[in-house]
């Protein structure tokens, strides 16, 4: 029946992804759930043909399957169809070759996607990115054979059946025809993305384009970091910032529909220790810092605590020098600067500062996210940062026990699928059973793994689907992808599992040639027995 969910599928044991037939039922979904909330519901994202719904515990994941199927998602929602009208120079770098794809020649090209009115389906990969399904397939053309490494802000460009405006330069594989000045992401507006889902857009061709106020790339970073200004007098300055150090805090769930990672601290329990250490609320900002390297200069006296990789701190100042312990709450005098030595065992430490760094919140956090860009930047020699003034009635905690160094293996434990069925089960066994080894192209989007490549049972590729963070994303290349916390909310390569979020703080200490094997996790499906006879498997467009 048109207003059936074909199937439901268990995504780790917090999340669950709903099979639909046509765009326009994964639209009517999205609308129903975004104004209607499930118990428990987090982020919805809708794809081509799938909704995933995520929730805060196991248990309300396992409440929504029920729930789900008693909805009809025939029913026709009211979608915002306000049009947006977007002005574009059509002179992109493959214009040319979408004109010999398509047999329409270039001029036939600019008619066809500038004359038709344009649907925003669901978002994509970077905050602002919409997937633009239009009225006819006349421009259907496949991704480039090898994406850019670097596409220009307010690129206009299709792929599939889809047109998109790349909201900034990132990497990129899609066709580009055009350019515009529109801002398709600006934090200073109530509704930070220009295109909403169910949104019309018309492209109107221009033979040249006006800047609009703020510019293409406006400021996604909001924060008190200081540079080129007077010193902060009640925070520190960053004499050295190691390999990547960035503020973190426990992340921004709840806005993957906009394209947003959750992001946050990729070792959560070493972060929330220092924050108990420090006197801190759990979920205060603090610094990541990978592989050591890091000098701070206290410009008054501070209260911090490092957790985390096992790191040699050392204190440096106008009365000598002196170690001090992680896992323990210590001093850091005006005019003294501490240095992490590289890190024993472990690749992230935390440090928490008395009072929280004074950071300004972007969507409800103050994480810094790699992959958008979204919050401060990445730390640099001579950035400034302030603190907060810590309460009267804050209490820094007792020291702690180190935690114990990452094994020799690391067994990371893991609930199959949604799309284990891309594999067949001598595949899925030699996944379980293989050791991986972490590569140095690993950061905070994803730890990259070597290994023996596994070999998908199906040809051809998965329409683009909501993922979470844990996914284990098996590429072309047959090497699984570990996602973490600053991944792209979408993907399009099949997930074989997801691991457990109680198993991702080891994850985020594996350095570079650490191994690990994934384990099935009893007892972790998310979905009961009568339902998970029901799902169906994916349906190819």
């Amino acid at each position: 029946m048109a207003g059936q969910i074909r199937g439901i599928r268990p995504v780790g044991d917090r999340a669950v992804l709903v099979e639909l037939d046509s765009l326009a039922q994964v639209l009517s979904l999205q609308a129903q759930l975004q104004e209607h909330p499930l118990d428990g519901q987090l982020d919805v994202i809708a794809a081509a043909e799938t909704v995933l719904v995520s929730a805060v515990s196991p248990a309300a994941a396992r409440d929504f399957v029920a729930r789900l199927r008693r909805l009809d998602v025939g029913t026709v929602t009211a979608a915002d169809a306000t049009l947006v009208i977007i002005d574009t120079v059509y002179d992109g770098e493959d214009l040319a070759r979408v004109a010999e794809l398509t047999g329409l020649g270039a001029d036939g090209v600019i008619a066809s996607h500038s004359e038709q009115t344009w649907t925003a389906a669901f978002g994509g990969f970077a905050p602002g990115f919409a997937y633009l399904a239009g009225e006819t397939t006349s421009l259907t053309v496949p991704r480039r054979a090898t994406p850019r490494s670097a596409v220009p802000a307010g690129s206009v460009a299709l792929a599939d059946t889809y047109s998109a405006v790349y909201p900034r330069a990132s990497p990129g594989g899609w066709q580009l025809i055009g350019r515009t000045t529109a801002p398709m992401w600006d934090l200073g507006r109530e509704q930070p993305a220009l295109v909403q889902p169910g949104n019309r857009v018309r492209f109107r061709p221009v033979r040249e384009l006006v800047l609009a106020a703020g510019g293409l790339a406006s400021d996604l970073a909001a924060a008190r970091v200081i540079d080129g200004a007077e010193p902060p007098a009640d925070g520190v300055i960053v004499r050295s910032p190691g390999l990547q150090t960035t503020v973190q805090d426990l992340g921004r769930e709840g806005h993957a529909a906009l394209g947003v990672a959750g992001s946050g601290a990729l070792d959560r329990g070493a972060l929330r220790r220092a924050n108990r250490l420090a006197g801190n609320p759990v979920d205060a900002a603090g610094l990541e810092n990978a592989l050591g390297g890091l000098a701070l200069e206290a410009v008054a006296d501070q209260v911090l605590a490092v957790t985390g990789a096992r790191v040699p701190l050392a204190i440096d100042g106008p009365t000598g020098a002196r170690a001090v312990p992680t896992e323990t709450p210590f001093a850091l005098l005006a005019g003294e600067t501490l240095t992490l030595g590289p890190p024993v065992a472990g690749v992230r430490s935390y440090l928490a500062f008395r009072g929280g760094l004074d950071v300004l919140p972007v969507l409800g956090s103050r994480s810094t996210d790699t992959l958008s860009g979204i919050g401060p930047q990445p730390l640099g020699s001579g950035t400034r940062l302030r603190v907060l003034p810590a309460p009267p009635s804050s209490v820094v905690g007792a020291p702690g026990i180190e935690s114990e160094p990452p094994a020799e293996l690391t067994e990371l434990r893991f609930v199959p699928g949604p799309r284990s069925d891309w594999f067949d089960p001598e595949t899925i066994e030699r996944f379980a059973g293989a050791t991986w080894t972490v590569t140095a192209r690993s950061n905070r989007i994803g730890l990259r793994l070597d290994g023996e490549p596994l070999e998908r049972s199906r040809p051809g590729e998965l329409p683009s689907e909501g993922t979470v963070t844990g996914a284990i994303q098996l590429p072309s290349s047959g090497r699984p992808v570990l996602f973490l916390a600053d991944h792209p909310v979408t993907g399009g390569y099949p997930v074989i599992g997801v691991v457990l979020p109680a198993d991702l703080d080891l994850a985020a200490q594996l350095p570079t040639g650490a191994r690990i094997r994934f384990t099935p996790a009893p007892g972790a499906d998310p979905l009961p027995p009568d339902h998970n006879r029901q799902v169906t498997p994916c349906r190819k467009s």
